[in-house]
């Protein structure tokens, strides 16, 4: 079965989709091995994966595109990606969503920020009149090849304008086409059963540690309502977390001796196999052992 096809009938399926969200190709090949039915990969984590830097607009349309790439070539899961605000008009709208399409990915979304655009949950956001997202939303629709490719409408508007005008774009862009919505940053869990009761397409809900939206389990958020419940910021936090106590531990102690556990690192032959070397050894065989 197609990958697209695969994720569409996920989103459609009783049950809430778990889909977390990867910053790079560890983080990919650990939410495979853990058995997610699909991922995602956004530009929050890429951000500060490729250039350590936060998600606010520094990372490029061909720096994005070929980390996206990277991953989905990975692994054989649907997967879903970010492409911000369309990098552009609709002719660039137009050849992201093929170039997406083209390296393997199974949906993406497309917000409705200006550009630079922001995190999600970061103040100061702006987004554009509805007169210029809709243009960029049916490019996306017109371009795609697979009719099963996913395309997701992600409106910013709440924070700005309020749950009103959220839910009125919402419905807007599932009526233009949208095969899913996603109303960024809802504050209660009120304003999330409103948005779900309201828009008649399937809906995406983020849980990010910290963020403005109620932290919920996915069984609460498909009690809600959602379709898909996205988990944007884990894969990122947990990797920096990590790598600052490695760096600082060894910076004081002048080694990690002391450092080292299972609950903390992985032996050299743990991530041996976790990567991929094991199998790729034994694939070598069938072409020297003859």
């Amino acid at each position: 079965m197609k990958k697209t096809t695969r994720f569409r009938q996920l989103i459609n399926a009783p049950e809430i989709l778990m889909l977390p969200v990867v910053h790079d190709g560890l983080s990919m090949m650990a939410v495979a091995q853990a058995g997610f039915k699909a991922t995602s990969i956004a530009g929050y984590g890429s951000a500060g994966s490729v250039l350590g830097q936060p998600d606010i607009g520094l990372i490029s349309s061909t720096e994005m595109l070929t980390h996206y790439a990277n991953l989905i070539a990975r692994v054989d899961l649907p997967v879903m990606v970010d492409i911000d605000t369309g990098f552009g008009d609709v002719n660039n709208v137009i050849r992201t969503v093929r170039q997406v399409e083209q390296m393997g990915a199974a949906a993406l979304f497309i917000e409705d920020q200006t550009y630079p655009k922001r995190c999600g949950h970061m103040s100061g956001k702006s987004v554009v009149d509805v007169e210029e997202y809709l243009p960029k939303l049916r490019a996306a629709l017109w371009a795609r090849k697979d009719p099963d490719f996913v395309i997701m409408a992600r409106t910013d508007a709440l924070a700005v304008y309020g749950l009103d005008e959220a839910i009125r774009r919402a419905k807007l862009y599932a009526e233009t086409g949208a095969d899913m919505v996603f109303v960024e940053a809802v504050t209660s869990v009120e304003e999330m059963r409103r948005v779900n009761a309201e828009v008649s397409v399937p809906s995406a809900a983020n849980m990010i540690e910290g963020g403005r939206t109620p932290f919920l389990t996915a069984d609460e958020l498909q009690d809600a309502g959602y379709a898909v419940a996205c988990y944007p910021c884990g894969s990122v936090f947990t990797a920096a977390k990590a790598l600052q106590n490695w760096a600082g531990y060894l910076k004081e102690h002048r080694t990690t001796k002391g450092f080292a556990s299972p609950e903390t690192m992985m032996t050299f032959e743990e991530y041996f196999r976790f990567i991929g070397a094991e199998d790729i050894r034994e694939r070598e065989k069938q072409f020297y052992d003859k």
